[in-house]
């Protein structure tokens, strides 16, 4: 399911898909809309300013946003692959991710990869989470 007013994915696939009782959240950025992003702050010079603590925050809400849009939320979760172009911002992330997460959370991976889609990204999240189409949030 592709849905509005969320950026639009950049290929051929799905923001989410249900599978049974399962809801796969496909790679999400802190990419908005109008395909600017959170955490990317250009100077009067041209030069970029990326805060991998701002773009780890809008990557989980816009995480949530998307499983709102299937009638779940974050508490629905029950694994989240991260990908970071460099570990030095683990750190930063980690904290972020805390604020969210505690240590019954859904179960988590992060791996650094040499690149994501947009050289403005530092972060890219997929995710996994179960509601029994019974129990759907309303």
């Amino acid at each position: 399911m592709v849905l509005e007013n969320k950026a639009r994915p950049l290929g051929n696939y799905p923001h989410v898909k249900r599978v049974g009782d399962f809801i796969y959240v496909s790679g999400t950025s802190s990419r908005r809309p109008d395909n600017t992003h959170v955490g990317a702050e250009q100077d009067a010079d041209g030069n970029w300013t990326l805060d991998i603590k701002a773009q780890t925050k809008a990557v989980i809400e816009n995480i949530g946003a998307l499983l709102a849009g299937v009638n779940a939320d974050l508490s629905h979760l029950i694994d989240m692959t991260t990908f970071l172009v460099d570990m030095k911002d683990f750190k930063g992330y980690n904290e972020v991710y805390g604020t969210f997460f505690d240590h019954t959370g859904p179960t988590r991976t992060t791996v650094a990869v040499h690149q994501l889609p947009h050289p403005n990204l530092l972060i890219e999240i997929k995710a996994v989470a179960y509601l029994p189409l019974e129990k759907q949030v309303d």
